[in-house]
């Protein structure tokens, strides 16, 4: 986002602090990170959304760079979690350690209790460990032994897959990869950013240090100007068209019933609905814009619109399906 953004309707309008915050975040993280704007805006939605974000690349493309570095602009706890497959749950959530001393079962909490999370290589991990990291994401609490305890707020997990490598992976089934907001496909440099990167990071000291310049309370407080955020009703209809034609696509006039398995859950319809208020609210607008939804319907529907077998065959994934549907449907 930059100042010229900041347009309303009848001109230009004052930023919030809050969303000069924001900028403070982005030009922090420019500091050790070249290009992955794209990256950048994703994990902010998700943090404004209060949801949880799942990216997809290859090694080395600055992944864990990108959510430390978010961390450390907000001053707030990041853990990483190496998923392997040896992880046990405990060694997410926690355990109890008996002290011999006392005779009691004192909790010793697991990496789980931080702000921001990195679960890397999640799909590295057997379904039991995956289940108890999904579950907090859901609960948003964890239980060791009969004690409870509410996870911090704000609460985000940040999970990587890795898309070369399928040997000894355990896949997320659907409905757990449901629970992630958004899916994000991250690429390699171009030319020019990779030969930016090779000047900043091409050393042996660190690049540079990051200031707090935002708070976890600045979060939540743009949390709680999201439902501030206008949409008009045909934008909502768009979004609903854009959600049905997965599950109904004879019924848009769009040629791709054979190709679909599932179509996605009313979840998408909320999701999409949020991500791109909170799009809206990082481009300086408290509007939402049809562009605010077609540039974020991917992220929420490629892991919640299932291609069949003779899509497969056929050489599309539901990335190629979903430019069917946003095609065949026109924004308002």
């Amino acid at each position: 986002m930059t100042d010229g953004q900041a347009i309303a309707c009848n001109g230009k309008i004052e930023l919030t602090d809050e969303l000069k915050k924001i900028l403070l975040i982005e030009k922090e993280i420019r500091k050790v990170l070249i290009g992955q704007d794209y990256l950048v805006n994703r994990l902010l939605i998700g943090l404004i959304c209060n949801q949880h974000v799942l990216i997809e690349g290859v090694p080395g493309l600055a992944k864990t760079l990108s959510v430390n570095t978010l961390a450390k602009t907000l001053g707030l706890a990041f853990k990483r979690i190496q998923f392997t497959p040896d992880l046990l749950p405990a060694d997410i959530l926690g355990t109890l350690i008996y002290n011999p001393k006392t005779g009691a079962f004192l909790p010793k909490k697991g990496p789980i209790f931080g702000n921001i999370i990195l679960a890397d290589e999640i799909n590295r991990a057997p379904a039991k460990v995956q289940s108890a990291l999904l579950e907090s994401m859901q609960e948003r609490q964890v239980t060791i032994g009969d004690e409870t305890w509410a996870l911090e707020q704000p609460f985000m997990v940040m999970a990587t897959q890795n898309p070369i490598e399928q040997e000894g992976t355990y896949p997320l089934p659907e409905a757990q990869v449901d629970r992630f907001m958004l899916k994000v496909k991250i690429s390699y440099p171009d030319r020019a950013e990779e030969l930016k990167i090779l000047r900043l990071m091409a050393r042996s000291m660190p690049v540079a240090d990051i200031n707090i310049v935002a708070s976890g309370a600045d979060i939540m407080t743009l949390r709680d100007s999201l439902d501030n955020v206008h949409m008009e009703a045909v934008i909502e209809e768009y979004i609903v068209d854009l959600v049905q034609a997965g599950r109904n696509p004879d019924s848009y006039g769009i040629d791709a019933a054979h190709l679909i398995k599932y179509g996605a859950s009313p979840r998408a319809t909320i999701y999409l609905t949020l991500a791109a208020k909170a799009n809206a609210m990082l481009q300086g607008r408290m509007y939402v814009i049809p562009e605010d939804v077609t540039s974020l319907v991917f992220d929420v529907l490629r892991h919640r619109l299932i291609p069949s077998y003779e899509a497969e065959a056929e050489g599309l994934n539901s990335d190629d399906i979903i430019r069917m549907i946003v095609d065949k449907i026109p924004a308002p």
